[in-house]
């Protein structure tokens, strides 16, 4: 008796079940990676585009988490992916100083960077993020163009733990007070908040926190325009402050009297450059936040420590927006958050 040669739908069936099997196979084998903000905000979802198109270059998973209740809730994320043995993890530190622990017990267990603000004193790998003193600096440059003959400024962010927080808001101050500019790190002197620092033609009269509410952020512009009736220039540190406090412009009648400086790329504040409403801001370009910290992490995992950055420190260039740019800059910034898709 000849044995049955199997019909053309079952060699189909087999052949289906093969490949199904082999990609499940291929999914369980690939490198799974954390990339950890320190907050939740639009700015993310651009880093986050970087994040997906670095997954499908170089064949690996990476999930992106973000705390909506800051420290507690970072620590409870870190705390989680080391549970479920995660391959690498990129952390935007909020607060350095008071996570080295954690971010050393993650360390010991799988590779880890940093991205965004970084925590130089814990045994993290690199860091990769733009220079924050001097993107402060450029901030302050931004202010400058807008107000020649100086004024009062204030400052908005939303924590000051963090080491991007205060680098950027030194730089800031700095600039305005014709200071010589400084190195980062632990030399680096700070003006204490809650007085004025005034030097030359600018007052820098305050800095207000928010921890990442935005009604708050916008409270305190409301606050410090009603308290300060000559005050000259809002600075946003935040993606979400410049919003707010253009807002808040908006609703007063004073366009115009009052400069708002911003960082990141909030859409709100692109139209605002466009419009005239906003002088400029600085861009971090957190795509590539996003897209190089993936890259060094799969590198690591993969044993190729030539990845790793000379001095342990990625700089991605700050792209400073104002009316001569701002159009190619936002049809770049959508082009690359399509690339993440």
């Amino acid at each position: 008796m000849k044995p049955k040669i199997p019909s053309r739908l079952f060699l189909v069936a087999l052949t289906a079940i093969a490949a199904f099997t082999a990609s499940l196979s291929a999914e369980s084998d690939r490198k799974k990676f954390a990339y950890v903000t320190n907050g939740v905000d639009p700015f993310w979802n651009t880093a986050a585009a970087g994040v997906r198109a670095a997954e499908k270059k170089f064949g690996v998973e990476c999930e992106v988490l973000m705390p909506p209740k800051g420290v507690v809730d970072q620590k409870r994320m870190i705390e989680g992916l080391l549970a479920r043995g995660v391959d690498g993890i990129a952390i935007s530190s909020i607060d350095p100083k008071n996570q080295i622990d954690l971010i050393n017990e993650a360390a010991s267990r799988c590779p880890v960077i940093t991205h965004d603000s970084d925590a130089p004193e814990s045994k993290r790998l690199c860091f990769v993020g733009m220079d924050n003193y001097k993107a402060g600096r450029a901030a302050g440059k931004l202010v400058k163009s807008a107000l020649p003959n100086g004024g009062k400024v204030m400052i908005f962010v939303g924590r000051l733990e963090q080491l991007n927080s205060q680098q950027r808001r030194q730089g800031v101050i700095d600039e305005l007070l014709d200071r010589p500019a400084q190195t980062t790190g632990a030399t680096m002197k700070a003006d204490p908040n809650g007085a004025p620092v005034t030097g030359g033609k600018f007052t820098v009269l305050d800095t207000r926190t928010d921890n990442f509410d935005y009604a708050r952020a916008k409270a305190n512009a409301q606050d410090a325009m009603a308290s300060v009736p000559d005050l000259a220039c809002m600075v946003g540190l935040y993606a979400y402050n410049a919003p707010q406090c253009l807002e808040v412009v908006k609703e007063a009648g004073k366009i115009g009297s009052i400069k708002i400086v911003s960082f990141d790329e909030q859409e709100a504040v692109l139209q605002g450059i466009i419009d005239g409403t906003v002088v400029g801001t600085i861009s971090q370009q957190p795509y590539y936040y996003g897209f190089e910290s993936v890259r060094i992490l799969a590198g690591l995992a993969g044993g190729d420590k030539s990845v790793l950055p000379p001095g342990g420190f990625l700089e991605v260039p700050i792209v400073e927006v104002t009316k001569e740019n701002v159009e190619k800059f936002r049809t770049d910034l959508k082009k690359m958050q399509e690339a993440g898709k």
